[in-house]
């Protein structure tokens, strides 16, 4: 560990965390400073920061950066400047998007810029789509269809499949440009119905993934009206029918009304009802058979685009919950061989699947080092809850009733019935109390695991464990043992043995994945 990393761990900037990467997106609405740390794969932010400066605000009128604007910007900019100094944080991106490379005076703002220090992109329609579908695509690594990202000035359309992006556009609508585009939304869906004609849009089959702030809060809007219990709209699914349904009501939803909602900004309101006529035009329009919201976007495309290719196809929920894990006391490599000692005695892929068994283990054995009166509340919290990448809301749900049956508290949350059926519930119930069994039985040491077996033979559960490590077979362990096998529908039995066959191997070949 260099001395920079030791002194940072010291003074505790961001909880032991080091600050690796930092982007700075100035768009048409916001002016944004993020600094991310830990596994590039799943980063953690570690300070998101912005200054409403709409430096869009008056192109379509003037075609100019407005001198406010650009005044509001600048004093964000300067603070940025500084703070990534005292930081002594040197991997600073700086992007610029519709509002700066449509504005007559936008390279004047960019010398601004640079006389700061900065070394500011402007990116290209095409550029900015791309990057913003990278950025989906890291998020949903089996993307298929189309991205659209909607910001202040603009509205990028690009297809994903195969990994990758293609046939992008973009187009001049954007949140700060809808109310100028007709007086009513009789016009401005009749605008944006032509606009979308003349565009060269290439359709694909699949499902529309909706970037930005302002369809986050959309999804935000659907989460309380379907009283869901997550609170995440990252991942949100809805079909075609559901999400027309939504669009319809929030188009006739008033701004005033929409500042009343829990967690819809003020600005966000005044934008949603002309932003839900512009989703019904484009859902109309495309067809697609589901739309799922993207909290991952322009900025991390960025970091995504920068990966090597190793790095971009490791398991984007494995990589997020790997690292979170680990700091509350779950390495991966003790997780992975819990997973692996318990894959004997647990169903196959019948609900979930190992990766997500092996993301419930890591939450699981991270939730008993919190104090036993919180581990179960806040493990819930995590599964639930915290931002993870590339699992359902099926598969929070099953996470959660894991750390629940971990620690023998099967009084599961409503939350979870809400969520997931009782069979999805009761897989992962035998997850948890299998994980309660290894980690009990010694431990965790490396000689438990190494001296003992756990597996199905007849219609038996059995835990074999070597003579030398016998008396490890407790009164807790045994009642341990008798909780999972009534959970499976066995008989439990001890046998003690001179050698161990057939050891479960913990190396991925039984489709086990590996972190860390």
């Amino acid at each position: 560990m260099s001395l920079r990393s030791r002194k940072s761990d010291r003074e505790g900037l961001f909880s032991g965390e080091k600050a690796e990467r930092a982007i700075i997106d100035i768009g048409s609405n916001t002016v944004r400073l993020v600094l991310y740390g830990a596994s590039m794969r799943a980063p953690k932010v570690l300070l998101n920061e912005k200054v409403a400066a709409r430096l869009g605000r008056d192109i379509a009128s003037s075609g100019e950066l407005a001198q406010e604007a650009v005044d509001l910007a600048l004093r964000g900019m300067e603070r940025y400047a500084l703070v990534l100094g005292d930081l002594g944080i040197t991997d600073i991106e700086v992007v610029a998007t519709a509002a700066v490379r449509e504005a007559a005076n936008g390279e004047d703002f960019l010398g601004q810029l640079r006389a700061l220090g900065f070394a500011p992109k402007v990116l290209s329609g095409v550029d900015e789509a791309c990057t913003s579908a990278w950025g989906v695509i890291g998020a949903f690594p089996k993307a298929r269809g189309m991205v659209a990202d909607l910001g202040g000035g603009s509205l990028e359309l690009v297809n994903v499949t195969g990994g990758a992006p293609s046939d992008a556009i973009s187009l001049p609508i954007g949140t700060l440009r809808l109310p100028e585009m007709a007086d009513d939304h009789a016009g401005l869906k009749k605008a944006l119905e032509k606009k979308l004609r003349k565009a060269d849009i290439v359709k694909t089959d699949g499902s529309l993934y909706l970037v930005g702030g302002t369809f986050r809060a959309m999804a935000v809007f659907a989460m309380q009206r379907a009283g869901t219990p997550l609170t995440d709209p990252h991942g949100l699914s809805l079909p075609y029918d559901e999400a027309i349904k939504v669009a319809k009501e929030l188009a006739a939803t008033s701004s005033d009304d929409l500042q009343a909602e829990p967690r819809i900004s003020s600005m966000r309101a005044g934008m949603l009802p002309d932003a839900a006529v512009l989703i019904l035009t484009l859902l109309k329009h495309l067809k697609p058979d589901r739309v799922i919201i993207s909290a991952w976007g322009l900025r991390e495309g960025l970091l995504f685009s920068r990966l090597p290719d190793h790095a971009r196809r490791q398991d984007p929920l494995l990589a997020g919950v790997a690292h979170f894990a680990a700091q509350r006391g779950a390495p991966p490599l003790l997780a992975t061989r819990v997973a692996g000692w318990t894959v004997g005695a647990v169903a196959k892929n019948v609900q979930g699947s190992e990766r997500l068994r092996l993301a419930a283990t890591m939450l699981s054995l991270a939730a008993m080092q919190i104090e036993p009166n919180l581990r179960i509340r806040q493990g819930v919290e995590w599964a639930l809850h915290k931002r993870w990448l590339a699992v359902d809301p099926v598969g929070r749900a099953m996470m959660a009733a894991a750390i629940c049956a971990n620690g023998n508290n099967l009084d599961l949350p409503d939350e979870l019935h809400a969520i997931a059926g009782d069979d999805a519930l009761e897989e992962a119930i035998c997850w948890g109390y299998a994980t309660r069994l290894c980690r009990r039985l010694g431990g965790r040491s490396r000689k438990s695991f190494e001296s003992s077996q756990l597996l199905v033979e007849d219609g038996t559960l059995i835990l074999r464990l070597l003579t030398s490590h016998a008396a490890l077979f407790g009164v807790p362990n045994e009642k341990d043992l008798g909780l999972l096998a009534d959970r499976l529908k066995l008989d439990a039995r001890m046998e003690v043995v001179e050698h161990l066959e057939d050891i479960t191997p913990v190396s991925g070949d039984n489709g086990i994945p590996i972190v860390g």
